[in-house]
């Protein structure tokens, strides 16, 4: 997966019922990671794996620029 500051990404839950984790890629982090800003405020380096999506603004499920 590839994706650059400013871009949507949606990771989804292996967990039956829980919800997706939404946020937004703040920067690239070393050679496969990611900084990113959690849709709950939260920060974190993030590795992405299979279950990692990017996602145009307003496309996600409980994305806030779609119930903006």
């Amino acid at each position: 997966m590839h994706a650059d500051a400013g871009d949507r990404i949606e990771v989804t839950n292996n967990t039956l019922g829980a919800p997706p984790r939404h946020g937004e890629v703040l920067a690239r982090s070393g050679s496969t990671g990611l900084r990113v800003r959690w849709d709950d405020g939260r920060e974190s380096v993030f590795v992405p794996s299979s279950n990692c999506r990017v996602v145009e603004p307003g496309k996600a499920r409980n994305d806030p620029a779609r119930l903006a």
